[in-house]
This record gives C-alpha cells, sequence and structure tokens, in this order.
C-alpha cells in the first residue's frame, strides 16, 4: 500500500497488489463529528440544510444518524445532595404532548421532567417523590398555582416553602378586569395588582396586604352582589370577573410573599417560561417530526441544556 495524493481533501492510497485506490476513515472520529453536528440541530437552531454545507455530509446521511440517535434517548444527570430551589411547570405541545420540569433556579438544571399529556396529580406527586428518593433537598418551589400540584406538595413536602409566581397572578387578573374596568371596583382592584411586581420588602409587602383589605371591606357588598333569572331560577353573582379576581388573591395570599423571607426562593415563573419558548423555537424549526421524534427531541434538548449549564 502506497500514497496516491488526495481525493475531496482525504489521503488516497493504492494497494499495490491489487490496484485498488481507497482513502482511510476512521469511524470513530466521523461518529464524533456527527454527533457535534446532532447537537447544533438540537440545541442550536440549524436546519438539515445548513449542516449538510457547513459539514460536507449530504441532507440524506445526516437524516439518517440523526434519525438513530434520536431513539437513544439519554439518561438525565441530576444534582445529588444539594439543595435545590424548584420552578415547576408545565407545557403544552401539538399532538397532545405535555411536558412537566422540575427545574432549579440556583444551578440553572433540570432535575426531573415527564413527558404526559396533561398535569396530573398522581404523576405530580410520583414526580416529588422520586426527587426526595433520589437524595435531592428541595428548599423552595415556585408554581404558577395549578390546583394539582398544590395537592401533590401538600402531600409529599408540605414543609417546603412555596412561592405562588406573582407575574402569573399579575397576568390573569388584568385579563378579567380588562384594561378599562367598568366598575369603580374593578378600577381600584387593577391598580393594587398592578403594584405587586414593586413589593421587595416587609414594609411593602404589609402595606400592600392593608391596601387589599381595605378594598375588600369598602366593596364587600358589590362582590357579594347576585343577580337572578326567571328563566333558569338560579342565582350567580353579578360582577364574577371582580370576584374571580378576588378570590384567586385571596386563595394565594399565604404563598404570594415567600421569596422575602428567602432570595433564592424566585417570586416568578419566568425562567421555566423562558426556557420553553427557547425549546418551542428549537422545536418548531423541525416541523414535521412525528409525534414519537417529538419526544425524543425534548429528551435530548433537556439533555445537551443540562450539559450547557
Amino acid at each position: 500500500m502506497i500514497s496516491w495524493g488526495k481525493q475531496n481533501g482525504k489521503r488516497r492510497f493504492k494497494c499495490k497488489n491489487c490496484g485498488i485506490y481507497f482513502t482511510a476513515e476512521n469511524k470513530s472520529v466521523g461518529l464524533k463529528n456527527k454527533e457535534i453536528w446532532f447537537k447544533k440541530w438540537i440545541i442550536g437552531k440549524q436546519t438539515y440544510e445548513q449542516i449538510s454545507a457547513e459539514s460536507g455530509y449530504s441532507v440524506s446521511t445526516l437524516q439518517r444518524y440523526f434519525n438513530v440517535m434520536l431513539v437513544k434517548a439519554p439518561k438525565l444527570s441530576y444534582s445529588q445532595n444539594k439543595e435545590v430551589y424548584l420552578l415547576i411547570d408545565g407545557t403544552y405541545f401539538s399532538n397532545e404532548i405535555c411536558l412537566v420540569v422540575y427545574r432549579d433556579n440556583v444551578f440553572k438544571q433540570t432535575q426531573l421532567y415527564r413527558i404526559t399529556d396533561g398535569e396530573h396529580y398522581e404523576e405530580l406527586k410520583e414526580d416529588l417523590e422520586n426527587i426526595l428518593n433520589l437524595g435531592i433537598k428541595i428548599g423552595g418551589i415556585t408554581c404558577d398555582g395549578d390546583k394539582s400540584l398544590l395537592k401533590a406538595i401538600r402531600k409529599v413536602c408540605p414543609k417546603v416553602p412555596v412561592q405562588r409566581c406573582l407575574v402569573h397572578i399579575q397576568r390573569m387578573c388584568k385579563i378579567w378586569l380588562s384594561a378599562y374596568p367598568k366598575s369603580v371596583a374593578g378600577f381600584e382592584l387593577r391598580e393594587i395588582v398592578c403594584k405587586l411586581h414593586f413589593i421587595d420588602s416587609e414594609v411593602k409587602k404589609q402595606y400592600w396586604i392593608k391596601e387589599f383589605l381595605d378594598w375588600f371591606e369598602k366593596h364587600k357588598d358589590f362582590l357579594n352582589e347576585k343577580s337572578y333569572s326567571l328563566e333558569t331560577g338560579r342565582y350567580w353573582y353579578t360582577h364574577k370577573m371582580v370576584r374571580r379576581c378576588f378570590s384567586v388573591i385571596r386563595k394565594a395570599l399565604p404563598n404570594m410573599f415567600t421569596f422575602l423571607q428567602n432570595h433564592k426562593i424566585p417570586k416568578t415563573t419566568n425562567g421555566i417560561e423562558s426556557f420553553f419558548g427557547h425549546l418551542k423555537g428549537n422545536l418548531n424549526i423541525h416541523r414535521g417530526l412525528t409525534k414519537s421524534r417529538r419526544k425524543k427531541f425534548i429528551q435530548w434538548y433537556l439533555f445537551y441544556k443540562n450539559l450547557k449549564s
């Protein structure tokens, strides 16, 4: 075997016995290079065409290799024996896919996730139990107030401090009250809700709570006002949107200002919602994936993001 120039940038060889020309290939290096491109396909927002032009591999070769890689679901590493402050939330994709993520806000790592069809109590309870069984200490939990999740937290880890997402409360109240409330009570409540994100001390918290309770005493009769239908013979609360806002705040109040006692506990779930936004942005670039491959894509995305962190 003798050296015989180059072909496509690779060293070419000739066999003295049979006269066959060939180029040497290192399969391990080739696979490692393809994995680099696979990672860029998952978290780099690059299409097959872009990676093909940059790597020199054909689109069909990349598709074949990436499909093989997608099937190999990676194991997610977790932060054992350290205190974490969890952001817990679920997001929905097409094909009835729901991703529930338990993400540490301090180290920016996903501790656990579940790909399912909804946020169900039994599954959430099982996930929290698994986190504790892994030896992970939960220092605090921030969530959007989903009833199933709150029930699971009370059942599995009742002593863990819980923070309700202030942005979620504020956003929903603004939607229900509208930009220009017609009633005085609705207008005043909207002004109170808009002050939520300014609270950063115990003093401001006490002033805000007092203002909210004073508002309730002033408009108590308005909130309890009912209407009657002669056709159905039923009563209902006349000002249901204003009452709904009041009810949400009243129920969330015990867990609205937990972050003031511990600065490591985030007061909103913005961190995980931003994370979901980036994930959906990457996944939307690769439209056309089957339901099973979309799930595998999500698993690989979470895996690579943990390594990056």
